[in-house]
């Protein structure tokens, strides 16, 4: 449905607010009801496929796994409201864990996959993890090794871990075959509970609200320790539902998640949207891989698929792309960073999304707060990130608070019932990110145009002012794709002595094509503004990315500073 945009006097005047409609009605559900509805509703169709595991889960099957790994939880000795922590990649253990623990009452904290000793430690002991799920490793990450290099109190007698620099932590759960000393294996949990714990697990469930935390996810911000968002069933359930809607999910539909289930696109839009809708979770890998990605969609015979965009320029890009069958793909969503207008069509035309949409949010929000759907017109597919989801309000606001007039660039600020419960136990953060009336600050600058479709030109630290003109690097890069030879392409402001900042282009070039800086220049001649041409341009064959797939622009800017010398000007 289109959203409903406040009154403000005249067109001319208008200002960048908007309010989302208040139908469907918000679920006043826990996500334990959600698995409980679902599994009467749709009990014989898969809820799970995990390709690379070779596992194959109804929704019956997925609700009794998580039953009776919440029991054995509770075993262990996890209250209501504990904190138990997950550090995996994809797997469906990771989406048993998921549930077992809103089941239980307990609260998941995810942790990335890419988290080092530091890290780990941190976020551990941050929200006091009691028990911890991970694998012995994945790719380059030792998993177990690390865990006991920060407690190697987990080797000694079975029992409660009492360790001095994770004095939390009781216990740690293997996922995978083969035993280690000190660690419970995944598979046994189950058979930890007697019918006491049963009878505990549901009266937890009985007593559970949607209003209750049942998630932590930590913030990926480029400066200072990272955040725990701290997310209610009412946040995250009723978010994934309406992803879900504007995608057009349905019973029966089959949807591709190779985005990472730690992050919110993976354990909220895709694994709550499909709970929420009667799909089927289908995992092709462990971590990202665009062959698997492809192969699971023919195989799998899948008919939505959900990426960043970096994903789907990989899965674009990749030489055995044309050898596989693509027409049962329908739907899908781009998120997590600016898709570039030219992908998107590529997405369209070539691998028969032909109702994919845009999906724009953040962690502290559940995460989306604005998206497009299959109704919209194309042209607003690709160049706006949508209209603002249901039961929200959104606004574009100046430096000083006040509302801005349409399709004028200011920060975007988001109401509702997505805005999280705050960061765990940090209320000055909270209080910085979240006003007295309610409105999360984004830190990301926004426009709203006439018809209510918002589009997103930048961070509020990624503007370059060059001059003393501001420029958003989003134009540029959607400038500089239409470009035939370039495969993707990233743009960052760094130090000049003369104007303030300069803008420095990444490129990545497509397979066997070559470039010039000099062509480059003189493609945007005439073009774009003079003054947004990059003065630096670096052909590159890969960008520094998050787990998530996103470009890490400050290690751009970091390298850039320092090939050239300007790093007294950077910390001047």
């Amino acid at each position: 449905m289109s959203p409903v945009t406040a009154p403000h006097g005249n067109d001319t005047c208008a200002l960048s607010y908007v309010r989302g409609t208040s139908e469907p009605p918000l679920f006043e559900l826990t996500i334990s009801q959600a698995l409980d509805s679902a599994a009467l509703r749709w009990g014989d169709i898969e809820a799970l496929v995990s390709v690379h595991q070779g596992i194959r889960w109804t929704y019956a099957e997925l609700r009794a796994r998580a039953d009776v790994l919440a029991a054995g939880l509770i075993a262990l000795g996890l209250e209501r409201g504990d904190r138990i922590g997950i550090w995996s990649p994809n797997c469906a253990e990771w989406t048993a864990t998921q549930f077992a623990a809103a089941r239980a009452g307990l609260i998941l904290v995810n942790i990335n996959p890419a988290y080092r000793l530091s890290e780990v430690e941190y976020t551990l002991n941050k929200v006091g993890v009691k028990v911890l799920v991970a694998p012995e490793r994945f790719k380059t990450s030792e998993y177990a090794e690390m865990i006991e290099a920060l407690a190697p109190e987990i080797a000694g007698d079975h029992g409660i871990i009492k360790s001095a620099r994770l004095p939390h932590l009781e216990h740690v759960i293997k996922i995978g075959d083969g035993p280690r000393k000190g660690w419970l294996a995944f598979e046994g949990i189950p058979s930890l509970a007697v019918q006491h714990h049963r009878d505990e697990l549901a009266n937890r469930q009985k007593g559970t609200v949607p209003a209750d935390a049942v998630n932590i996810q930590f913030t990926s911000g480029t400066t200072g320790l990272p955040k725990g968002a701290t997310l209610s069933h009412r946040n995250i359930l009723n978010n994934g539902f309406f992803v879900g809607r504007s995608v057009g999910l349905r019973p029966g539909d089959r949807l591709c998640i190779p985005v990472p289930l730690y992050h919110c696109f993976g354990m909220v839009m895709a694994n709550l949207g499909c709970i929420a809708h009667g799909a089927t979770m289908v995992y092709p890998s462990e971590g990202f891989d665009p062959l698997a990605v492809l192969r699971a969609i023919e195989t799998e015979r899948c008919t939505a698929l959900y990426g960043v965009p970096t994903m789907f320029i990989a899965e674009l890009g990749h030489p055995d792309f044309e050898r596989f069958d693509m027409s049962s793909l329908r739907t899908g969503c781009m998120a997590g960073s600016p898709c570039p207008i030219e992908i998107m069509k590529h997405v369209i035309e070539r691998m028969h999304m032909r109702d994919v949409t845009i999906a724009y949010g953040m962690t502290e929000t559940s995460p989306v707060s604005f998206q497009s759907s299959g109704e919209d017109p194309v042209s607003r597919r690709v160049s706006t990130i949508g209209r603002v989801q249901p039961h929200l309000e959104c606004k574009v606001i100046d430096d000083d608070g006040n509302t801005v007039p349409r399709g004028t660039p200011g920060e975007l600020c988001t109401k509702g019932y997505s805005v999280m419960i705050g960061y765990w136990d940090d209320e000055e953060k909270t209080a910085e990110a979240i006003d007295e009336d309610g409105w999360m600050h984004t830190g990301d600058l926004a426009t709203i145009d006439e018809e209510g479709y918002g589009n997103v030109v930048g961070r509020r630290k990624d503007m370059v002012v060059r001059g003393g003109e501001n420029i958003y690097p989003r134009e540029v890069e959607e400038y500089l794709f239409r470009h035939t030879r370039i495969k993707d392409v990233t743009v960052v402001g760094i130090p000049d002595a003369k104007f303030g900042e300069e803008l420095c282009a990444w490129i990545i070039l497509k397979p066997g094509e070559t470039l010039s800086e000099e062509e480059i220049r003189a493609f945007c001649h005439g073009q774009i503004a003079h003054y947004k041409v990059p003065r630096y341009v670096r052909f590159v064959d890969a960008f520094p990315l998050t787990v998530t797939g996103k470009i890490q622009k400050y290690l751009i800017r970091k390298q850039m500073a320092e090939e050239l010398g300007l790093e007294e000007q950077t910390t001047a």
